[in-house]
């Protein structure tokens, strides 16, 4: 994408759809996926491929070489971002299905906002972000209480991959954080290569110490999962990946952000129009009640003055697969 000085109405509505559809359509991508391949092989090789190719592509183009510094920077971001974010929400979905785990994830803004108010990275949570902050507990509640969670890996398990799903959107706000004051380099691009190819490498590593290899044959991969994971490397990783750090700088960041509470309608849709995924009361009301949270959280935090940019492009923080 070009330079955001003075993007055009149809680029930002543009970018907005990648973000949105594409995006909130990954976690029933990363359900056909793992139908047939080791959930930490195939999200490991999933960032680690695209993050070579952006990683490369940017070099190509002569962005510089970062430092070693750098590297330890993108390391730690890689390992709460992916590593155990990701890698969380992959071993997650063996056991609930992905409009589920899309409502769970969507606590990370306020995951967020406590942890920037704790760590003095952010102000107080406002009225509005701390009545969303209980909203969102209650709709959190709601959803880990549905019962009967079908087409899923390996059911009969929802509270284990409850547990998984919302450690990694913890893990996933502490390193957002840290991220927000360590920049592995200059360019968004080059540093979102990094972090992929760092957090990737970590997760290929966990996955052969868990013996995914044993039984595991590439003949047997079928068709579908072939076709999922060519999707989460390509119009996942790297097209909605890049189109998010492009909205960060041509937005408002809290309206960029509003990704965190669309997304989760788009899985739970998608999930239950092309992989038979239940939707029940208690799931549709933890759902709204989620939803109505994260907008009172993005939106009443936004409201706070914030500080004028130095110059250093933001890293996506409100993201998980």
């Amino acid at each position: 994408m070009s330079s955001p000085t003075s993007p055009s109405r149809a680029a930002i509505i543009g970018a907005f759809a990648i973000v949105y559809l594409i995006w909130g359509s990954t976690y029933l991508g990363i359900r056909f996926a793992i139908d047939s391949m080791p959930p930490l092989l195939m999200a490991g090789s999933r960032y680690f491929l695209a993050g070579a190719l952006l990683y490369g592509f940017m070099r190509w183009r002569g962005e510089p070489a970062p430092t070693r510094r750098g590297w330890a920077h993108a390391l730690l971001i890689g390992i709460c971002l992916l590593t155990f974010g990701n890698g969380g929400v992959t071993l997650g979905e063996q056991y609930i299905s992905s409009g589920l785990t899309a409502l769970l994830v969507a606590v990370v803004p306020l995951f967020l906002a406590l942890l920037g108010w704790l760590s003095g990275l952010s102000g107080r949570p406002t009225l509005p972000v701390a009545i969303g902050l209980l909203i969102g507990m209650a709709g959190v509640y709601l959803v880990a209480r549905t019962p009967g969670v079908s087409h899923v890996a390996l059911p009969g398990h929802e509270n284990l991959g409850i547990g998984l799903v919302m450690t990694a959107a913890l893990l996933w706000a502490v390193g957002s954080l840290y991220a927000k004051k360590h920049q592995p380099a200059s360019s968004p691009f080059v540093a979102g290569g990094m972090q992929m190819m760092c957090g990737g490498l970590l997760m290929l590593v966990v996955g052969l110490l868990r013996g995914e290899t044993q039984g595991f044959e590439l003949a047997a991969v079928t068709t579908q999962s072939w076709l999922a994971y060519i999707y989460l490397v390509t119009l996942g990783s790297i097209v909605a990946f890049s189109a998010y750090i492009w909205l960060l700088q041509a937005v408002e960041p809290a309206l960029a952000g509003t990704n965190s509470f669309v997304n989760p309608v788009v899985a739970v849709v998608l999930g239950w129009a092309l992989a038979g995924e239940q939707l029940s009361g208690p799931m549709l009301g933890g759902a709204a009640l989620i939803v109505v949270a994260v907008v009172l959280v993005v939106l009443g935090g936004a409201k706070k003055p914030v500080p004028v940019s130095t110059g250093e492009q933001p890293v996506p923080a409100k993201r998980l697969v």
